[in-house]
């Protein structure tokens, strides 16, 4: 063993502790290591940041921006509303549907995006059902992991076993090669957790997070007394509001009806409209309106407007999440509108929000709120566009948002672009399946037809990057290139041999699966790819075997990172909310991990001969 060999190792080890202690950020690890690199001469300059040149880490990023477009598109979002109403009341078609529709989102976007989406649905599912939220949380994150082995996009160590593969003038893995396994270790999870999920049963303490102490919709609508004030009506043929602005027609001064919200007709579904003054109306518009001020008979109302009464369910407001916010502001001490009405400061002209209720000294305010001086300590509730909310928050000097309601999580700013996020989706897979386009270039294709449907904004693509996982993955990289310039991955592989060798190649499948499974314990699983994978090809070019095999075991022990909380970001995830211990997921998870090694080992050599 040399003394540059030493130094790298060393390194690594140090980098190893670094990550395991957490003291350190990993991305700033990654950094120093190269930094190391370059100082000692191991590496060249070009070597060190030969990462950054990587087409996978263009891919990865890529990938990050097209999640982001289906949270901001609300699909995701409409996935889990769809989930909680067709498992219904039942535990196990809850189970088996969420993990599946995880592992299917999960195969396309970041598992820990989509876990993070989930768990708010997971909670309020085990609170309607009335069981501990750990019943269903850990199979939510083990779903969460085993999507990563549905594609090749589906996690980081895929695309970095596969760009090994490339890098060794080798072809690499189609986009659905892993997914047979997938499927595979997939049925076998879900049969193992409605097993498992019973050594979970005694866990009763939930700590809920933030959401559960946030209002709702119905809370607010509750506190305000406004249940019973709101009205749909729809403009019947020859509706002398028709053609008309909002501004022009003074509902609220003829009929004390201030408009809230109006259902329009677009693209073969409803949307909701924000009512400014220049809105005109049109035939088969619903309006949305608060008649908390009004004397007039609803009758003559509808009557001389030609209006046709529509049913309002209690549960319309949260239905309608994605369009219409709802939030609680107050002035600020010292504001320029303290002891003027609601009336007077045009709030709907100036902020485009409408108030429908007024909080003071916590008592809800019974008269009309348009025409009552504000005092400082009110509080008054908005409903309007949730953008407007948020902006009214940030850049006003007036107002401060003081709740925002639960249901502002399942707000997605561009969910009337959901059609073309999913083209979007759809014509990336299709390309990466033709084999004639490269996979980072779908990708980017992607990513730009997004921003051109405006499923996703400038902004909120470069937000979506999870730019340390990219840094750590770049900074990651020269250790391959270290080990295999130092003899180190010779050293490694002929330790392997000299443990598995005699078993033949079944033998090493299985050392290396509990090797990359043991770095996992300590390392991210894109990392212990990037170590291990030319460990993998050279340990198979020295047993004279298919590296094929070899190359996708370390993709699958790489995403079968089941047994520690912090083996996985979806595991940490679920942590708190779970009220889980750490001997919780070693009892869970050692037991599943050895089912994925025996499923790997047996099944990858029938699909990738030796």
């Amino acid at each position: 063993m040399n003394s540059e060999l030493i130094w790298v190792l060393t390194l690594l080890f140090i980098a190893v502790v670094l990550f395991a202690t957490g003291k350190v950020r990993m991305d700033a690890v990654a950094l120093l290591v190269i930094i190391a690199f370059v100082l000692s001469g191991t590496l060249t300059l070009s070597e060190a940041f030969a990462g950054f040149s990587d087409p996978n880490v263009i891919l990865i990023a890529a990938l990050f921006i097209i999640g982001d477009g289906l949270v901001r598109t609300g699909v995701a979002t409409k996935m889990g509303a769809w989930l909680m109403q067709v498992a219904g009341n039942s535990e196990t078609k809850m189970l088996v549907l969420l993990m599946l529709t995880v592992a299917g989102l999960g195969a396309f976007m970041s598992s820990t995006g989509v876990v993070a989406i989930f768990i708010p649905v997971v909670l309020g599912v085990s609170l309607r059902m009335k069981i501990s939220p750990a019943r269903l949380l850990m199979p939510l994150s083990f779903a969460g992991l085993i999507s990563g082995m549905m594609t090749l996009v589906a996690t980081p160590p895929n695309l970095v076993v596969h760009s090994e593969l490339v890098r060794e003038g080798l072809q690499g893995f189609h986009f659905f090669s892993v997914t047979p396994l997938g499927v595979l270790v997939l049925i076998l999870g879900i049969l193992y957790m409605l097993v498992a999920r019973s050594a979970l049963a005694g866990r009763n303490e939930t700590q809920q997070g933030d959401d559960w102490k946030r209002p709702t919709f119905r809370s607010l609508i509750k506190t305000y007394h406004l249940a019973g004030r709101a009205r749909r009506l729809a403009l019947r043929h020859g509706s002398p509001m028709i053609g008309r602005r909002l501004d022009d027609l003074k509902l609220r001064e003829r009929y004390g009806a201030n408009v809230i919200g109006v259902e329009r007709w677009r693209h073969f579904r409803r949307v909701m409209v924000d009512p400014q003054g220049v809105t005109e109306f049109r035939e088969r518009d619903v309006l949305l309106i608060d008649m908390s001020a009004s004397d007039v008979d609803l009758r003559q109302f509808c009557s001389e407007q030609l209006l046709e009464p529509m049913v309002l369910r209690g549960e319309y407001f949260s239905d309608r999440a994605l369009d219409v916010g709802m939030a609680e502001v107050s002035l600020v001490p010292e504001s320029e509108l303290t002891g003027k009405s609601v009336r007077d400061i045009g709030f709907r002209t100036r902020y485009g929000l409408n108030v429908v209720g007024l909080r003071r000294e916590g008592v809800a305010f019974e008269g009309d709120v348009a025409d009552e001086p504000l005092q400082l300590g009110d509080i008054l509730l908005v409903v309007g566009n949730w953008k407007r909310i948020t902006q009214l928050g940030l850049h006003n000097r007036n107002f401060l948002v003081l709740n925002l309601p639960v249901e502002e999580s399942d707000a997605s700013p561009a969910h009337s672009q959901a059609p073309h996020a999913l083209f979007c989706l759809v014509l990336m897979v299709a390309l990466m399946l033709t084999d004639e386009i490269p996979n980072p270039i779908a990708a980017i294709i992607a990513c730009l037809l997004m921003g051109k449907f405006r499923c996703v904004s400038v902004e909120s693509a470069y937000r979506a990057i999870h730019w340390p996982s990219i840094i750590l993955i770049v900074g990651m990289m020269p250790f391959a290139q270290a080990l295999q310039k130092t003899g180190g991955v010779d050293l490694i592989v002929r330790g392997l041999m000299d443990i598995g060798g005699g078993y033949g190649p079944y033998g090493m499948l299985i050392c290396l699966f509990m090797m990359c499974a043991a770095i996992g314990l300590f390392i991210s699983n894109t990392a212990t790819a990037v170590l291990m994978a030319p460990i993998a090809l050279a340990a198979a070019k020295s047993m004279g075997v298919s590296p094929y095999p070899f190359a996708m075991v370390v993709a699958m022990a790489a995403s079968a990172a089941f047994m520690t909380p912090v083996s996985s970001p979806v595991n940490t995830l679920v942590l708190a909310p779970g009220n889980y211990r750490f001997s919780d997921f070693v009892k869970i998870g050692v037991p599943f991990t050895f089912i994925v090694m025996v499923v790997s080992v047996v099944t990858i050599p029938l699909l990738f001969p030796f």
